[in-house]
């Protein structure tokens, strides 16, 4: 598969850094770190081909995630998730395989297919935004068997979106946290954590098993500096949460995936 950018477009570090702080501020704003804005960008404005653009996302997610966790520990002591560590594995049973899976099919699919794919994702991310964000933690949906199941059939999709789209699935793992568990909302954030991180890893690991790896030796000063723009961007947006009402920041934000999935589908 292709993994060439345009040759009138290359990348510029600067502007690299510019949207990374743009897309970390919005995903700061809803304490996600911003990898389903960035995609896009990667793809519409750097235009890279969807399969680099995808590698070069997981690379940035894993920095934005991996710089997240010491925060994340001053606000939810890693004890208490270390307490909660049956319903971290019953969803890594699940993340592990699909991240693989999805990384393999990722690198098999047809350029134009991708698109398509990654398109339909940002249209179902949109609706997440609308539909799911907003949960709050209470009694699980499931218990006992039937619980680990779904959890592991859950865990096996997330883990499929995020090595298909680079991201760290947070958008998913949270509202799965707090319905089919019961995780209090800040908990459930600490505890996708420690699912995306894992489950990450695996999808990179996948991805640089195909000589479309290649792409990230090629683009290192420009990952560090959009996953720097990023990381100082979340800690902006993550500072401005509930600036801006929640009632008119995800419509506007689930409208900006919506746009940027017809552009994606749309793209050549």
């Amino acid at each position: 598969m292709s993994i060439e950018t345009s040759t009138t477009n290359q990348p510029n570090k600067a502007a690299a850094f510019g949207f990374g702080a743009l897309i970390g501020a919005l995903g700061g704003l809803i304490g996600l770190g911003g990898a389903e804005f960035r995609l896009p960008i990667l793809i519409g404005w750097f235009n890279f081909a969807p399969l680099a653009a995808i590698i070069l996302n997981k690379a940035m997610s894993l920095v934005v995630v991996a710089s997240a966790l010491p925060s994340r520990a001053a606000t939810i002591p890693l004890s208490a998730i270390a307490d909660n560590w049956l319903v971290v594995v019953n969803l890594l049973a699940g993340s592990l395989i699909g991240a693989w899976f999805g990384a393999g099919w990722a690198i098999q699919l047809k350029s134009q297919t991708l698109y398509r794919i990654i398109a339909g994702l940002l249209v179902l991310i949109a609706l997440i935004l609308l539909l799911g964000h907003n949960v709050t933690g209470g009694a699980a949906l499931l218990h006992g068997p039937l619980q680990v199941v779904a959890g592991i059939v859950a865990g096996f999709f997330i883990g499929v979106v995020a090595a298909l789209m680079g991201v760290a699935g947070g958008e998913l793992l949270i509202p799965t946290l707090v319905l089919l568990f019961g995780a209090d909302i800040k908990l459930a954030g600490s505890l996708s954590l420690a699912v995306s991180l894992p489950t990450m890893l695996v999808g990179f690991a996948r991805y640089s098993q195909d000589r479309s790896f290649s792409i990230l030796g090629a683009n290192l000063g420009f990952v560090a500096f959009m996953a720097l723009g990023s990381i100082a961007g979340s800690f902006i947006g993550g500072r401005l949460l509930g600036l801006i009402p929640s009632h008119v920041l995800l419509p506007l934000l689930a409208v900006i995936l919506l746009l940027s999935a017809v552009k994606v589908w749309k793209h050549r």
